[in-house]
């Protein structure tokens, strides 16, 4: 198991409790590459120590995350099949909350799957998407309205009746400000739906679990701390805290909350990150029987991607 470091000299601030005592849990990331990782003391909040800049993140998701994340630059038929798939999940789970013909807006919004599921839908759906190697795909084969525009250049018009963030606020230099942001792009009842690993239930062995593109790692706690803290408050969440992924539907708040934080959050997500080793994470026998069945629908997968995509590709032709 890596060697926990006690460091109290951190000069960094926890994006959510504005404190700066923090743990270095791990020093390397997933590729064994030097990466510090942190874990606020006050709050629970696991972050990277020092954080990226705005700068740093900008071009590493414009040139070399979807290289580097998912070892491609053009969308696989599997991958596109999953995302539409996905997107489909999501458009079910979050439909009876929404109006119909609503605005619905994602941030980063990947290949555009899950826009142009509601768009299909009959809802005014469009987004944003920092990286460029999908963007042919996007918008000249799904014709899906994304464009490549930053978050913080958009202008906070109230406008909007929901936004969606999937697997998005992990990557933020600052969800806090992010979140701020994307409130003001919502109506008064607008409504924001988050989904993000859950470090709660460590998703990965502990030396897999760290990664460049993930600055932040959140349990249920933190990211209804943080969401409450910026002006939102739960609907529902999809979700328990055992799961890998956390599922909440969020809806904003005339003002953001003051939050009392708990300092055995901290605790509770040191002692879940290294419950396990890689022989204990491995012989779990719940993970076992989920993992036999993943690799058989990665099966079906690659045997029906192409065929899929082709009917996919062929709904949305001009």
């Amino acid at each position: 198991m890596t060697q926990v470091i006690q460091n109290k000299d951190i000069q960094h601030t926890c994006d959510l409790c504005g404190n700066s005592d923090f743990e270095i849990i791990s020093e390397y990331d997933r590729h064994n590459k030097p990466l510090k990782t942190g874990l606020c003391q006050d709050c629970g909040l696991i972050m990277h120590v020092p954080m990226p800049t705005e700068d740093e993140i900008s071009a590493y998701y414009a040139n070399d995350y979807r290289r580097d994340y998912h070892g491609e630059n053009k969308p696989s038929p599997r991958r596109i099949m999953r995302a539409w798939n996905n997107g489909q999940r999501i458009l079910r789970q979050i439909k009876p909350a929404i109006p119909e013909k609503a605005k619905v807006f994602e941030v980063g919004a990947g290949i555009g799957c899950t826009v142009k599921s509601f768009e299909a839908d009959g809802f005014d759906a469009s987004g944003i998407e920092p990286n460029t190697d999908f963007n042919s795909y996007t918008r000249g084969v799904l014709h899906a309205n994304v464009e490549n525009i930053n978050l913080y250049n958009l202008e906070k018009d109230h406008a909007r009746d929901a936004v969606l963030l999937i697997h998005v606020i992990e990557h933020f230099v600052s969800p806090k400000r992010a979140l701020t942001q994307i409130r003001g792009l919502l109506k008064d009842d607008g409504l924001l739906y988050i989904e993000c690993p859950n470090i709660g239930a460590p998703f990965a062995t502990f030396n897999r679990l760290f990664h460049f593109a993930h600055t932040y790692n959140f349990t249920h706690s933190t990211l209804i701390s943080m969401a409450k803290a910026t002006g939102f408050d739960v609907v529902q969440s999809f979700t328990d805290t055992a799961n890998p992924d956390i599922q909440i539907l969020f809806k904003k708040t005339a003002i953001p909350a003051s939050i009392d934080f708990d300092k055995q959050e901290a605790k509770r997500s040191h002692d879940v990150i290294f419950r396990y080793n890689w022989l204990t994470y491995n012989t779990r026998a719940n993970y076992l029987l989920r993992r036999i069945r993943k690799l058989s629908a990665y099966a079906n997968e690659y045997i029906q991607a192409n065929h899929f995509v082709k009917a996919l590709e062929e709904r949305f032709k001009l």
